[in-house]
């Protein structure tokens, strides 16, 4: 029998036969599917250089107040507002969509009494008198604004710059553009408030299309934040080392190329072998001096929840963790800095449980030489409105407003002691130099030397980036 019309004898000759030798390609693909799942997998969460040569920040402290804090009531005197109680909104300052705000709605004037701070004179609320002791430090943007009025589909706008679910958080993108300096922790962190969830929910702090990897882990509420971190009784290191190192082989024998959930999970059971050798003495808080303690207000009441997680926050960073997300409000509206009912009840409540504890931080940080390069950002997903939100009871609060209101940076390289921008003379629009979120979010990446451009991602055929189209720099600040 002549050779080239001889049959196939054995699988070998198949492979190499089939299709005209297509049958080859399959095997080396096999091969090389091999050879990968044996080659030592690249570290997505090793640091990365940042994109501009001018950074300035090497981590973030996003200190989350949860249901829009008011700006009339903490960082944006309005005088007029106050002459104006319990009138009509003049026309010329234009029409304003809410949520509950009636069309008869009168104007509401602060009760609060600012006064000027520091040798920058900034006016601040005396709601907050411990933060305006810091005002210095701190650049406070007043002409901050978004596009939505209603909690989720802001709480989604501040974090993921996207109105809808199912987009990358601003934490999970520093760490994709930048890395880990946290071998045996987290490289981003969201400490919730106790009260309870908020409206977005976990995935305005979640990774979007990114790889699983640079999802955040989820701190505990109450003073053990992360469970299980003590080997059990009668296990060595050597033992859980071991085991660990079994499960790993296993997963890998198991794992397809290109699964990054399941990748995500491997490096998570080595990630939790990790936190048992560093995390409990980082999570540990009382080792720290009592003076520490006290300058953030642990251990005392209303201040020691959010003051515990604001030293943590401070921790984490000295560690290497990227970014911490620390909140501020949870749980049904009241809970939150969500004044619809009796704005003065809520936010002196609120402050009180935030304001020294924040105070505490910026300090703590600036005293270790670590301000410089951690940049600290304050605010919410909206403000409050200038008209009286007034219910069945009688109780008068103010309703979300989201086209005009305040937030603050400090450190990171952060131009302190400026209040940069404006609403109109009742607080109703941003109309000196308003910024956008995706302005808040370049600034941000902008600090980090990141730049939003080279910062993408490519998702179902676009390049995707956290500020969606091209936002600027807030460069008085920056």
């Amino acid at each position: 029998m002549q050779e080239h019309v001889r049959p196939t004898r054995n699988r070998r000759e198949f492979l190499r036969d089939s299709c005209c030798g297509f049958g080859s390609l399959a095997a080396l693909t096999m091969a090389y599917d091999e050879a990968l799942r044996a080659a030592p997998a690249h570290d997505p969460l090793a640091p990365k250089p940042p994109h501009l040569q001018n950074a300035k920040a090497k981590s973030v402290i996003f200190l989350f107040m949860a249901g829009g804090p008011s700006h009339i009531e903490t960082f944006d005197p309005k005088p007029l507002l106050n002459e104006l109680d319990g009138q009509p909104r003049p026309a010329e300052f234009g029409e304003a969509k809410y949520q509950f705000v009636k069309k008869d709605a009168v104007l509401l004037g602060a009760k609060r009494t600012f006064r000027q701070y520091g040798q920058s004179g900034i006016e601040v609320s005396d709601l907050l008198p411990h933060t305006a002791a810091c005002i210095d430090d701190i650049a406070v943007l007043r002409s901050c604004h978004g596009d939505m009025v209603v909690h989720s589909a802001a709480q989604y706008q501040l974090m993921t710059g996207r109105i809808t679910p199912g987009f990358p958080s601003m934490g999970s993108w520093v760490v994709y553009g930048l890395g880990s300096e946290a071998r045996s922790l987290p490289s981003y962190v969201v400490m919730p408030d106790p009260d309870g969830a908020l409206e977005a929910g976990q995935p305005m702090y979640m990774n979007g299309f990114l790889p699983a990897v640079y999802q955040p882990t989820t701190f505990r509420a109450g003073d053990r934040p992360v469970l299980n971190l003590d080997l059990p009784a009668g296990v060595s290191r050597e033992d859980r080392k071991k085991t660990v190192a079994l499960i790993r082989a296993l997963n890998e024998a198991a794992a397809e190329p290109g699964d990054d959930e399941f990748d995500a999970r491997i490096r998570s059971y080595d990630l939790a072998f990790k936190m048992q050798t560093e995390a409990p003495a980082t999570l540990d808080i009382s080792n720290e001096p009592q003076e520490t303690l006290d300058l953030y207000g642990v251990g005392v009441e209303p201040t020691h929840d959010y003051a515990r997680r604001c030293l943590l926050a401070r921790r984490l960073v000295e560690k290497g963790v990227r970014f911490v997300t620390v909140v501020s409000g949870g749980g049904p509206g009241n809970l939150q800095w969500d004044a619809h009912s009796d704005i003065e009840e809520n936010h002196v409540r609120m402050a009180a449980q935030t304001d020294k504890p924040v105070a505490g931080l910026l300090q703590d940080l600036k005293r270790r030489g670590m301000l410089d390069e951690t940049l600290v950002v304050w605010g919410g997903e909206f403000g409050r409105s200038p008209e009286a939100e007034t219910r069945s009871d009688g109780k008068v609060g103010r309703d979300h407003h989201n086209l005009g209101f305040s937030m603050w940076m400090a450190g990171g390289g952060i131009k302190g002691g400026q209040a940069v921008g404006a609403t109109d003379a009742i607080g109703l629009r941003a109309v000196e130099k308003p910024y956008h979120f995706r302005d808040i979010h370049t600034t941000i990446l902008n600090q980090l030397g990141l730049d939003q451009d080279k910062l993408s991602y490519l998702h179902l055929g676009r390049k995707e980036r956290l500020t969606q189209i091209h936002g600027k720099v807030i460069e008085e600040i920056a």
